[in-house]
């Protein structure tokens, strides 16, 4: 694993970049992604990325929000919903469980989707391939009492 990753998962996993990171790095991305016309997204240099747009869970309008994602051989992604490992479920995560047909921009193409929560064997699998995939999520995951959510994106 390159040096790079390795620091970038050991700042990812501390309380001061819970602190600081869900402030500036959406943002970051939405502007870089906007001015480059889908092609750039910042955060995807370290871990691949998407910009969901998904409709408000109370006011259905579209909120659009850049996460990080898990690639999935099938096509889908797998989003998880730690929050940085803050308490609280992300307002993204509420958004899906309301309104489960939405948009990922992958890669500068418009992708709709259905997002479908993940429980059970299905989640624990998903679970086990999210900590290989980034391991600072299990740091999340011990910071806050909530189980994360896991979402699986398939194409529509």
């Amino acid at each position: 694993m390159p040096v790079g990753v390795r620091l970038m998962q050991k700042v990812s996993s501390t309380r001061a970049f819970a602190k600081v990171a869900p402030h500036v790095i959406p943002a970051m991305d939405r502007t870089v992604h906007r001015l480059t016309r889908g092609k750039v997204l910042l955060s995807a240099r370290m871990l691949p990325g998407v910009i969901l747009t998904a409709r408000g869970a109370r006011t259905g309008q579209p909120r659009v929000t850049p996460l990080a994602c898990m690639p999935e051989p099938a096509g889908g992604w797998l989003l998880i919903g730690s929050n940085f490992g803050r308490p609280g479920h992300p307002a993204w995560t509420a958004n899906l469980l309301a309104h489960p047909e939405a948009e990922v921009n992958w890669r500068g193409e418009d992708v709709p989707v259905r997002a479908e929560l993940l429980t059970g064997a299905e989640r624990a699998a998903a679970w086990r391939s999210a900590l290989e995939f980034w391991p600072p999520y299990a740091t999340y995951q011990a910071r806050v009492e909530r189980e994360i959510r896991l979402f699986r994106l398939t194409r529509r």
